[in-house]
């Protein structure tokens, strides 16, 4: 190998020094302890690595949990009727307050009312909700410490969100 690059593959670990470049290297500043040590025969030899010196440690930060210890008394019922999209930031802070949203889209356009669905399903998501469909436009989302009963005996599945069922 060259110099330059075993140096290179020296300095990033991935290869040792050989010995001899060890022993070498370490002779060159014994001769000249040696030449001093004529005068006092009690010095020491150096070593050819210095001592390993140990990283500072940072400690952990504790976590916190950012759910609620316990599931709030429910009071209040959050109704939401958005005529736009950007009515959403009020349906995700009722939501992530824990608060149960109920959304009807029967003032919005379908592009934005699926938008917006898009939007409500990620949130409850992320929140560990749930939402479901009440009627074609009307919407219920649900945090996590809240049960919803329903007297059905089979969920009303018609494949999405916007094409009411036929019978």
């Amino acid at each position: 190998m060259s110099n330059a690059l075993k140096k290179t593959m020296v300095f990033l670990g991935l290869a040792e020094e050989d010995l001899e470049d060890q022993n070498a290297t370490a002779q060159q500043p014994t001769q000249s302890v040696q030449q001093s040590s004529v005068a006092t025969p009690a010095a020491k030899p150096q070593n050819s690595r210095p001592a390993p010196q140990r990283a500072a440690v940072t400690p952990l930060r504790r976590v916190t949990p950012t759910r609620q210890a316990g599931a709030p008394v429910m009071n209040e019922i959050l109704t939401v009727h958005p005529a736009e999209y950007r009515d959403a930031k009020s349906i995700a802070e009722g939501f992530r307050d824990g608060l149960p949203v109920i959304i009807n889209l029967s003032r919005m356009n379908e592009p934005d009312a699926k938008r917006l669905i898009d939007f409500a399903s990620g949130l409850t998501m992320g929140l560990n909700g749930r939402i479901e469909r009440v009627t074609s436009k009307v919407f219920l989302l649900t945090p996590e410490h809240i049960e919803v009963g329903s007297d059905e005996s089979a969920p009303n599945d018609s494949g999405s969100f916007f094409v009411t069922p036929t019978a």
